[in-house]
């Protein structure tokens, strides 16, 4: 009797939901502290553990569903479909807090980082500093932040879910 495997779908579901649950959780946590415009490394960090946790998570509980197995495709399959979710989770969260929870998050962000930028380098012409101003306010637009926080979120799933895929992976016997 040959086996089957189950179809990834309801996985994809569940742990996308999951992730950008907890992702729209922790980044609401930042707001109430006011740090959501700085952005420091280690929410970064933390945004990436999670993650990567969530992602581990969803392809053991995938391989047990699947009999104790689950190939690379799978795993990769997996992980961008919950990045994806996740993703498009995240963009919503962005559109509320830019346009009803803070209006002036974008403003404060480059504001906040060209602060930073001239005190690293008080010696940077100030047309460099307006120029690369007015390009970070071009690429802030909604649309343009929106299609880069989804192909980051793709590219990281994908990073997390080819190395986690290669840890959990388990082909079946043929």
């Amino acid at each position: 009797m040959e086996s089957q495997s189950i179809s990834p779908k309801s996985t994809i579901i569940t742990y996308g939901l999951i992730l950008g649950g907890v992702s729209t959780v922790f980044q609401l946590m930042i707001f109430i502290l006011e740090m959501h415009y700085q952005q420091p490394p280690a929410v970064g960090i933390v945004s990436i553990v999670i993650m990567a946790g969530t992602l581990i998570y969803a392809f053991t509980q995938y391989k047990k569903q699947n009999e104790g197995f689950i190939s690379l495709s799978e795993a990769l399959k997996t992980g961008l479909g919950i990045s994806l979710i996740s993703g498009l989770i995240g963009v919503v969260y962005s559109l509320i807090l830019t346009n009803v929870l803070d209006p002036d998050t974008i403003e404060k962000t480059i504001d906040f980082a060209f602060e930073n930028m001239r005190a690293e380098n008080p010696e940077m012409p100030q047309n460099a500093i307006d120029s690369a101003r007015g390009i970070a306010e071009k690429m802030a637009s909604p649309m343009i932040g929106s299609a880069i926080q989804i192909i980051a979120a793709l590219f990281l799933g994908f990073i997390i879910s080819l190395i986690g895929g290669l840890i959990v992976k388990k082909s079946r016997p043929e």
